[in-house]
């Protein structure tokens, strides 16, 4: 793996019950550049995101992510905001409280990044309204606020404009280039 590049997969393969959903995948993912998957609907782009982030295991190949190979040096990569298919919270609390107790598992953040994530992705106002009262895209921007609100060096965001009314798609566009500007990456040794 050169650890010049953020995501590497090399000739990766996935079957499952006999079909074969990916077939020698290759790709090298630079830091600093947003890339997307292009394919029609069930061409396999979900399931490469999810064995990326080590939620399912390929058949063949071997992903790295950061110079760690996925299912071997790691089982999930450690340093990555995920929204794969639908963001999933709990719908009896707040969007807050939601990503509340998110922060609380590794405890990198506290009450103030939470507010602050959710007054960039647009929420400021409706943090303690119930995640079971959000619209579609009220709830996308709250799956982009748990991506982002621990600041990782990757983001995989599955169809992040789900939802979204032009507006919000123009305003996610310009929060996906923020944070590709703000690129704080510090180059570690792989």
């Amino acid at each position: 793996m050169e650890k010049s590049y953020a995501v590497q997969v090399k000739d990766v393969g996935l079957l499952i019950k006999k079909d074969a959903i990916l077939q020698h995948v290759n790709m090298n993912l630079e830091y600093g550049k947003i890339y997307g998957l292009v394919g029609r609907n069930g061409s396999g782009k979900t399931m490469l995101m999810k064995c990326i982030c080590g939620f399912v295991k390929p058949t063949s190949g071997e992903i790295f992510v950061e110079g760690m190979k996925i299912g071997k040096d790691v089982d999930f990569p450690q340093n990555v905001g995920i929204i794969i298919e639908t963001p999933g919270f709990i719908p009896y609390y707040s969007g807050y409280r939601n990503l509340k107790i998110l922060a609380g598992l590794r405890k990198r953040i506290g009450k103030q990044e939470v507010m602050e994530t959710l007054e960039i992705v647009g929420l400021k106002g409706a943090e303690h309204k119930l995640v079971r009262k959000y619209s579609l895209g009220m709830r996308q921007r709250l799956g982009l606020a748990q991506a982002m609100m621990e600041k990782p060096d990757i983001y995989f965001l599955d169809e992040p404009m789900n939802g979204l009314d032009n507006e919000g798609v123009e305003e996610m566009r310009d929060i996906l280039l923020r944070l590709k500007k703000e690129g704080k990456r510090e180059r570690r040794s792989c």
